[in-house]
């Protein structure tokens, strides 16, 4: 407070002056706002950068399909992947999702160019299963071959579950007699009639097509059908020249061991024979009688039966469900979906394994180098040299070849990546501690007695957090490329019928590229998403953790 003396000397005006209040001054009010820590203000940072964020939430549904992805598959049909050799019968399956029955998109159907030989085979398993594989006819056309012969081609779209060939089994009477109670109690034909071309009845003029099996009763490129030309039985192929033949099923079959299911195909030509279960072959029983039992007085239970069954309704049987696969399947008959989740899960977990133990052996290693310098920097840099000069694929080889065997085929690959793998981190982190360490708040910890761990790891280290945690970020994705260029090649193998990686995903597609590009399209998908994500995020990181922006709106 000034009094009036020192007014006069400073040579203020009295009307000039006034006291002023020390309410509301903002040294006198209670600070609101808290403090903002590192970690709180980084993320901030990352927030602001839009395509950083997107691509993080990219990443995190792919962790999270990689996680619960075999969730949302049937467990029956996985459990099988162990034990069912069948399963290759449902191979190459498209994509298919209900509710997009006949739409053309996603419903399990292709465009195929197919002649009109496989027109008829196709309508004849229209008429045997119920379900017919032609979709749609698009459109036909007619040529002449180099014989002159006329050849008529339809663009037709083909539904892939329908059209897929019948199934030939052996059963076990047990499980033949379960398979007529299940169709009974269903009211769907699983079991399909097997016949012989030359025990067919020859009354049939040449227009007329028998649906038939070759002779040992067995189908015939998907139950291929017959033409009858001058009394003889003639298998189809350029015979047919012609539209407007009628498909006849050939289901009369005489003969001493004839087993019949109890349900027929409505229309079946002989079923109102007295004699039709005579005729009617469903079975052919091999083996021989069992010992009598009480349960078993006839010995039937020693006794095989081979059969013909629909394959889209035996997939029913077998698994209790209609074949929907929205990935489609494999070339193994595996579910894709159910396939690239667990081999994303697998593919995750090995990149972020070796990401974590590269990271901290090359942290404590670049961070000795850096922080001491001299000649012991020198001597670990010239040892770190001689082991980035080993090539990474020869040691991947000699690890397969002689490490394998006793460690395993991952376990192999994971000394592999580790044994080179840390050189980068520890060349960043060196870099960083020879950037930081004559700071001057280095030299003050230095100058108050600070032990060189506590300079190192709570005063270096933090500040190159940012390098640090963009070069381990993209480890992540580095490690699964490199997984899946050696899968690819054929270097390593990672597929069975209990574990799969993404490289080996796309290795056992590229044999089907032309014929089944979805076998490849969804790993090729999901390893795109995850290296360009992977990317943008580690870009964000290393801005978010660079300690020059602190603070920052930018």
């Amino acid at each position: 407070m000034a009094n009036e003396k020192t007014l006069d000397i400073m040579n203020i005006p009295k009307d000039q002056f006034e006291f002023v209040s020390n309410e509301g001054r903002l040294h006198d009010q209670k600070l609101e706002t808290k403090p903002v820590g590192y970690l709180r203000d980084a993320m901030k940072r990352f927030a602001k950068n839009k395509s950083s964020v997107v691509a993080a939430i990219i990443i995190g549904i792919l962790v999270l399909f990689a996680i619960f992805g075999t969730l949302f598959c049937n467990k029956s049909y996985q459990n099988s992947y162990t034990s069912e050799t069948m399963l290759v019968n449902y191979k190459n399956l498209l994509p298919r999702v209900k509710g997009f029955e006949g739409s053309g998109f996603w419903d399990g159907s292709e465009k195929k160019e197919i002649s009109l030989a496989r027109l008829y085979i196709y309508q004849g398993m229209a008429t045997e299963t119920g379900h017919n594989p032609v979709q749609k006819v698009i459109s036909k056309s007619v040529s002449t071959d180099m014989d002159g012969d006329t050849v008529i081609l339809y663009k037709a779209r083909i539904n892939s579950y329908y059209g897929n060939k019948n199934i030939k089994l052996t059963l076990t009477y047990n499980e033949y007699i379960a398979l007529q109670k299940w169709q009974d109690e269903h009211h769907i034909q699983v079991l399909l009639p097997r016949v012989n071309p030359d025990l067919c009845p020859l009354s049939a003029n040449d227009n007329n097509i028998w649906y038939v099996s070759d002779e040992q009763g067995y189908p015939l490129d998907s139950d291929a059908t017959i033409e009858l030309a001058g009394g003889k039985i003639r298998r189809l192929g350029n015979a047919i020249k012609e539209e407007g033949a009628t498909l006849i099923p050939a289901y009369l079959l005489k003969g001493t061991d004839n087993y019949t299911s109890v349900m027929r195909l409505e229309g079946d030509p002989g079923i109102e024979s007295p004699t039709s279960l005579e005729r009617y072959r469903y079975a052919q029983r091999t083996g021989k009688k069992a010992e009598p039992t009480e349960d078993d007085p006839d010995g039937m239970r020693g006794y095989n039966y081979v059969v013909r069954v629909s394959s889209y309704n035996y997939f029913q049987y077998k698994f209790g469900f209609e074949p929907y696969f929205a990935f489609g399947t494999n070339t193994r008959g595996f579910d894709i979906i159910s396939r690239l989740a667990s081999g994303a899960r697998f593919s995750l977990l090995l990149a972020l394994l070796v990401s974590v133990v590269n990271l901290t052996i090359g942290a404590i290693y670049g961070a000795i180098e850096g922080y001491y310098g001299g000649i012991i920097d020198l001597a670990m840099e010239r040892f770190s040299d001689i082991i980035a000069d080993i090539p990474f694929m020869v040691v991947t080889v000699l690890f397969q070849l002689h490490l394998a065997s006793k460690v395993g085929v991952v376990g192999s690959l994971i000394y592999a990546f580790i044994l080179t793998g840390w050189i980068g981190m520890a060349s960043r982190v060196r870099m960083q501690f020879y950037r930081f360490k004559n700071q001057e708040y280095v030299l003050a910890a230095r100058t108050l007695g600070a032990r060189d761990s506590r300079i190192i790891w709570r005063h270096i280290f933090p500040n190159s957090l940012g390098t640090i945690i963009t070069g381990s970020i993209l480890v992540i994705p580095g490690v699964i490329f490199s997984e899946t260029s050696l899968s690819y090649l054929g270097i390593i193998s990672l597929d069975s019928s209990t574990m799969s990686s993404i490289g080996s995903m796309l290795s056992e597609g590229q044999g089907v590229m032309t014929s089944a590009p979805h076998v490849v399209l969804f790993p090729a998908i999901f390893i795109a998403l995850l290296e360009i994500s992977f990317n943008l995020v580690g870009n964000g990181l290393r801005d978010a953790f660079n300690p020059s922006l602190r603070g920052s709106e930018g």
